[in-house]
């Protein structure tokens, strides 16, 4: 990947800028006249998005890798085209190989609010046929400005028909997990558990995080807020093209297992996903394109 190539034909001066970033990872640097934020070529993978005067609203992990072949603990990484592990063969890459992946730059730009605007695309190739035998193309189209926001597109370019898994795995930062409430899930049905959990309804009107949780809303289509004491700010969550929510916390024995995050980082993350998987998963027939997209926007408290 020629870096310097990439920026004489996609950069744009004091808006879009290639460089190196950590782990040596070609990232882009976005400034927006309402936010900033970074981008990583390597599994397209949202590292930073700082609304103007505000916080990052993404958590990082201070011990994530930074190496080929290993996912970004943290950000926004992307699933495709399962989610969690693959169903007949656990040895392949846990949430799919997006994460793990170089996309190509094809588009950036300017709208006419001043919102930048930057394209990233990821296609079949050798190495993708080996674990998952369908041709696709998959564009991340990414604006920032005064909101997030993250379209996901997955066009059928091959002869079969395919199904496939995706997700927004957004990991927000918050204050402290005691402070953060979540909004926008009660009457919802929800699956207690990855996997096979026991079939819930949330009856709390506030949900507050107090252990280890791991809820898959289905059938949710609603915007959600995570309001967060510490931080005076509510951030509003919308989406399309998904009809699953996850929340996920690993609480404090699980984030000990965890070995590229710190045995407290539960305590300043909490994940909210869309999410298309299990019985929600998307097929597609040969030449048909599925989006799913997910805006985030910040409002001050105070």
């Amino acid at each position: 990947m020629d870096l310097n190539l990439i920026e004489k034909k996609y950069g744009i001066v004091d808006k879009i800028k290639f460089r190196l970033g950590r782990g040596n990872f070609p990232i882009a640097g976005i400034s927006s006249q309402n936010a900033t934020a970074i981008i990583s070529l390597y599994g397209a993978h949202i590292l930073s998005y700082k609304p103007k005067g505000l916080q990052d609203i993404l958590w990082i992990s201070e011990m994530s890798a930074f190496d080929d072949g290993k996912p970004i603990r943290g950000g926004i990484p992307i699933c495709f085209p399962w989610f969690g592990s693959h169903v007949s063969d656990p040895q392949k890459p846990l949430h799919g190989f997006a994460r793990i992946s170089n996309w190509d730059v094809t588009r950036t730009g300017i709208l006419k609010n001043g919102d930048v605007q930057l394209q990233l695309t990821l296609q079949d190739s050798p190495q993708t046929t080996k674990l998952w035998p369908y041709s696709f193309q998959n564009d991340l189209t990414i604006t920032v400005g005064n909101s997030l926001s993250i379209s996901l597109s997955c066009q059928n370019t091959g002869k079969a028909i395919f199904t496939y898994a995706d997700a927004l795995h957004t990991y927000f930062s918050v204050s402290d997990i005691d402070n953060v409430r979540l909004h926008g899930f009660k009457g919802y049905k929800y699956y207690d558990g990855l996997e096979n959990g026991a079939i819930k309804t949330q009856t709390e009107e506030v949900l507050v995080i107090q252990k280890e949780e791991s809820r898959r809303y289905f059938e949710f289509t609603d915007d959600c807020i995570i309001e967060d004491l510490g931080f005076s700010r509510k951030i509003h969550i919308k989406k399309y093209g998904s009809r699953v929510t996850l929340i996920w916390n690993p609480w404090s024995e699980t984030a000990k297992k965890i070995p590229d995050m710190p045995d407290d980082g539960y305590r300043k993350m909490l994940c909210v996903e869309s999410v298309n998987s299990n019985d929600n998963v998307i097929t597609l027939k040969p030449g048909e394109k599925h989006t799913l997209t997910t805006t985030i926007n910040v409002e001050r408290l105070s």
